[in-house]
């Protein structure tokens, strides 16, 4: 019963969260300038173009874990780690943080990976992305310092001004995502715990983690890696070119709302629909876009990038469905 409700919470607390924030700030919407947008007042050339960027970042997400998983003596093929990433980011969009268990027991199910290996190479992959992130939002920080004091010169803003554009629902909705955040933290830093008393899980988790010092090809590693945050920007990028209200903000604007949107998805809701949206959004009005303009492209650029997440999900599953599983003699010997 306590295992049930758990489930259900997990399901419908991210799910609250994201209602909530999505329902506060597109109360009062006319939803015809939506449907306008959609019909003709938006450069569809653009976002497809986007889209094979967003299909590329997670493409090389399974080569660089099929990279990582080669000096333990585990060689998964290609296509299943492919398809295991897909997986795991649609079925994030139903129970969030759920993908990156299910990915790694799909390597164990059809190319017999241990799964606590699987889920070292994990966490040592989460590492590396949050040592992007980091560097990124730094020089991004760095590069915008001119921007950011032109702005203050030119429109007298001040950084009390900055907030007093925050309404209260503003400043509600940005403590529900930081101690989200923090609660989150607080469950994973626990369930850690609990695996360490079980000293076998222990090492095979362990032997994931610290398999980074004996890849071999060190390079190859380093381009997957850059390549993924290279992609997902793109992603993002190009989509400013499909409206008039972004197009011509330029590529540092973009470069901000990308880290901070970045940032935001870190709340455990369904591809961090809600706080993404407010934090994109709160970007693009600071940096002059109008706030109905910001929240329709918030609203149509996530709506779009989350059908892709879902149509790649559906496609894994029909591939992995028509994997063959490599037999026990065959994984026996590659290692």
């Amino acid at each position: 019963m306590k295992k049930n409700i758990s489930t259900i919470a997990k399901v419908l607390v991210p799910l609250l969260i994201s209602t909530a924030i999505l329902w506060w700030m597109y109360r009062g919407m006319d939803w015809q300038q939506v449907s306008d947008a959609l019909h003709g007042g938006m450069d569809w050339k653009w976002m497809l173009l986007s889209l094979p960027f967003g299909i590329l970042a997670e493409a090389l997400r399974g080569f660089r874990w099929k990279l990582a998983l080669d000096p333990m003596g585990e060689h998964p093929r290609h296509h299943t780690c492919i398809n295991a990433i897909f997986l795991s980011y649609g079925s994030s969009l139903v129970v969030p943080r759920v993908g990156e268990f299910l990915r790694c027991g799909v390597l164990k199910r059809y190319d017999g990976v241990p799964f606590t290996r699987a889920m070292g190479t994990v966490v040592t992959e989460r590492c590396i992305d949050i040592i992007i992130i980091m560097l990124l939002s730094a020089v991004t920080v760095l590069l915008q310092i001119p921007v950011f004091a032109r702005i203050v010169t030119e429109t007298g803003l001040s950084f009390d001004g900055l907030l007093n554009r925050f309404t209260p629902m503003g400043y509600f909705v940005t403590l529900v995502c930081l101690l989200t955040i923090t609660g989150m933290a607080w469950w994973l830093s626990h369930k850690l715990s609990v695996f360490s008393r079980i000293r076998a899980i222990l090492l095979d988790l362990k032997t994931g983690i610290f398999s980074i010092r004996y890849i071999r090809r060190w390079g190859l590693f380093i381009l997957y890696s850059v390549g993924i945050w290279m992609a997902y920007f793109l992603h993002f990028y190009l989509t400013f070119f499909c409206f008039a209200c972004t197009q011509d903000l330029g590529i540092m604007v973009s470069l901000v709302a990308f880290v901070v949107g970045t940032f935001a998805v870190l709340v455990p809701t369904p591809n961090g629909a809600g706080p993404w949206h407010f934090a994109v959004k709160t970007v693009l009005v600071l940096f002059g876009v109008a706030q109905t303009e910001a929240v329709v492209f918030v609203l149509i650029v996530h709506t779009i990038q989350t059908a892709l997440v879902a149509l790649l999900g559906v496609y894994s599953c029909l591939a992995l469905s028509l994997t063959q599983r490599r037999d026990a003699n065959f994984i026996q010997t590659t290692k």
